[in-house]
């Protein structure tokens, strides 16, 4: 019995827990430099367990795992060929795969979102493209095969699987991308992943069912200790839920043994436990809400009181203000808002549509009733979302910005009773701050990887001007595309705490070079438009009817831009009979460094702009028609001598750009091609020149 004391009293100990977690976070940054190496060499009829498949856009992604795990994907064009799949295949099998390994890069635009990284952090060193596969044996594990007939289940309720998918199953990859967003945009995006709230809603259904029956506290506590386990296998070990059910297991644990452990020292613990048993899951951006806002809500739940009006703003205030630095960093904007709309949709989420989704599930006859209460919050919040009060971009904040920030915030709820107007005040001040930095001090020009196409940005003295914003990239000849507004070019601006485009310039109406105006236009602030000489295409004709709905100004053959106190010239020569030679061509001088922009202007365009303009040596060129031959001719290089030559390009394209005799040509310039160096910045500050590139 003495030992037993002693023990619980050396597990309060708070220094025990703080001591594990200090050595998990030390083993997170020794497994942070280091180069992981895969497993596989080649994909030829290796064998793998199928242990999950989603349906896609452009067919199947699937998740395997054999000597570790690996990601496959199935372009199918027809419905029938995934049906066929799916009625052959099921979690659990045992298959035979081929494929062609796909190559996983970095980001290569500054400050986005890097899918390598996120793989590695996920243990996951390959992502192949299947050209074969064939089931070697069915299923033979009774808890895949539960798994298996569970999501299949899941999957009769047409109209609301998307919601059973993320709520039950913690895969939101089925909600629609447009309504996905705006629950991001809201600050309410945590509702659709399985977390410590839902968690605790499925415990304590479990738990009244068991205590009404009256099973003895052990038998209580081994089946919902049993439940927990099992779900985190059913989620495919999600991060929310790998967070949630670890800490509700050691908070079940701790109860039945009647330790005593404080529920800090038990946070504590579950985070090591999870960083033990992967390190880099620290990177996970849900693992680090869920902690951070856990934390903070039990150290400080002594101001969580009142009402449950006020008891839940607080802990929504509580929650905003501790999760502010995570979605800054990762989302690059914040919704004040948020606060005030977790008020209406915890409550309508975790009171209504969780508890139906869940006697849907169970009664899939129901499946109408609840897509009615579905459609009630995605328009909600698709219309919240419409309004663009009180919605911030924010710069990064670096490390010491958020430690000053935490003490803030911390001083703020320790003191909250007594002197919170002085440390809100200071917080305001902080924003105000926040809201004011730049990201960066000095200017540059910026050529923006989008792959076979063409973006570039002006940043002078806060004046922002974009050239071109690129297409829209196909894989694999198939309908997914993947949107290079929405993923590079604007989570870039709002990173860099960029609020508009001064000016967008579309050189011309090629779909590579304005398929992402209309996005832009629809999703970021613009406030002028420029287009080339010559008729209006089809494309562009439909971003004018979004700029006339958006109250955008736009002109088309302009001469000049002004741009700060520079000026953006347009060397016209006249009106072509095809699109490309009536690409805009833009002559930018800064202090004594000349850029020239060719968008896509041929070797005809470049003669008459030689007969029209003196242009002397350019420093930075950025090469027409991605470096195809019918573009940069020698005559025209040789009189303008480039120092430097970009060239916009993606990787393996089919048009074979850029062509050898114009990299021959412009041999005597140093040449940056965006399919090798990523994006590129030519800064420019205090007369001293840096180039600094962003490789794959």
């Amino acid at each position: 019995m003495l030992c037993l004391k002693r023990l619980k009293i050396i597990l309060r100990c708070r220094f025990i827990y703080v001591f594990i977690l200090f050595l998990a976070i030390v083993f997170y940054f020794i497994s942070s430099n280091i180069d992981h190496v895969s497993k596989y060499d080649d994909f030829n009829k290796e064998e793998f367990v199928l242990t999950n498949i989603y349906e896609k856009d452009y067919g199947l992604k699937i998740e395997l795992f054999g000597k570790e795990k690996v990601i496959g994907f199935l372009y199918y064009k027809s419905s029938s060929d995934i049906d066929s799949f799916l009625d052959t295949y099921g979690i659990g099998d045992r298959v035979i795969v081929s494929g062609d390994k796909v190559s996983v890069k970095n980001n290569t635009v500054p400050d986005t979102f890097n899918y390598k990284k996120y793989l590695v952090s996920n243990e996951i060193y390959n992502v192949i493209k299947v050209t074969d596969i064939r089931k070697k044996a069915d299923n033979n594990n009774i808890f895949y095969g539960v798994k298996d007939k569970l999501i299949k289940r899941g999957k009769s309720l047409d109209k609301s699987y998307p919601y059973i998918s993320s709520l039950i199953f913690g895969n939101n990859s089925y909600l629609d991308e447009d309504v996905l967003s705006s629950y991001r945009e809201n600050g309410i995006s945590h509702l659709f992943a399985i977390s410590g709230l839902h968690i605790s809603i499925f415990i304590g259904i479990l738990g009244y069912i068991l205590g009404k029956m009256r099973f003895p506290l052990f038998f209580k506590s081994l089946v919902l200790i049993s439940f927990l386990l099992f779900y985190m296998f059913l989620t495919n070990f999600a991060m929310s839920v790998l967070r949630g059910a670890i800490f509700t297991i050691l908070l079940l644990v701790n109860k039945f043994f009647k330790l005593g452990i404080s529920s800090v020292n038990l946070l504590f613990l579950a985070l090591s436990i999870i960083l033990f048993m992967n390190p880099l899951n620290f990177n996970n951006v849900g693992l680090q809400y869920s902690f951070f806002v856990t934390l903070f809500l039990i150290m400080f739940s002594g101001i969580i009181n009142g009402n449950k009006i006020r008891a839940f703003f607080m802990m929504s205030f509580i929650s905003f203000l501790v999760s502010y630095p995570i979605t800054i960093n990762n989302f690059n904007q914040v919704n004040v808002l948020s606060i005030l709309y977790n008020l209406f949709f915890v409550p309508y989420v975790s009171s209504i549509l969780l508890p139906l989704t869940l006697i849907s599930y169970v009664f899939p006859f129901l499946d109408g009733f609840l897509f009615f209460f579905i459609k009630i919050i995605e328009v909600s919040s698709q219309f919240l979302n419409s309004f663009d009060i009180l919605k911030f971009s924010m710069c990064k904040m670096n490390v010491l910005m958020t430690g000053i920030y935490f003490v803030i915030v911390c001083r703020l709820f320790m003191l909250w009773n007594s002197k919170r107007i002085r440390y809100l005040c200071l917080l305001l001040c902080f924003f105000v701050v926040h809201f004011l930095m730049p990201f960066r001090n000095n200017d540059y020009v910026m050529f923006f990887d989008v792959g076979q196409g063409d973006s570039a940005l002006i940043n002078v003295n806060k004046n922002v001007t974009l050239i071109d914003t690129g297409g829209m990239v196909s894989f694999d000849d198939s309908e997914y595309k993947y949107k290079i507004a929405k993923n590079k070019i604007i989570p870039y601006l709002k990173a860099n705490g960029i609020r508009k485009i001064d000016n967008m310039i579309l050189t011309h109406g090629d779909a590579d070079h304005m398929k992402e105006a209309v996005y832009i236009a629809n999703n970021f602030k613009v406030d002028k438009v420029i287009f080339n000489c010559g008729e209006f295409n089809d494309l562009e004709n439909e971003l004018v009817d979004v700029l006339k709905r958006r109250n955008i100004s736009y002109s088309s053959c302009v001469n000049e831009v002004v741009v700060d106190k520079y000026r953006l010239k347009f060397l016209n020569s006249g009106i072509y009979d095809n699109e490309n030679d009536n690409s805009s061509v833009i002559y930018f001088k800064y202090d004594d460094y000349k850029f020239l922009f060719m968008g896509d202007a041929g070797v005809n365009r470049e003669s008459d702009i030689l007969n029209k303009y003196k242009l002397g040596r350019i420093d930075f060129l950025k090469v027409g028609h991605h470096g195809s031959n019918t573009s940069s001719s020698y005559e025209f290089i040789s009189s303008i001598s480039p120092r430097y030559s970009v060239i916009s390009v993606g990787e393996g394209n089919r048009y074979g750009h850029p062509n050898e005799e114009v990299l021959d040509t412009l041999n005597d310039s140093k040449i940056y091609r965006t399919d090798q160096d990523g994006s590129i910045m030519f800064k420019i500050k205090k007369d001293k020149l840096q180039i600094e590139t962003c490789s794959p």
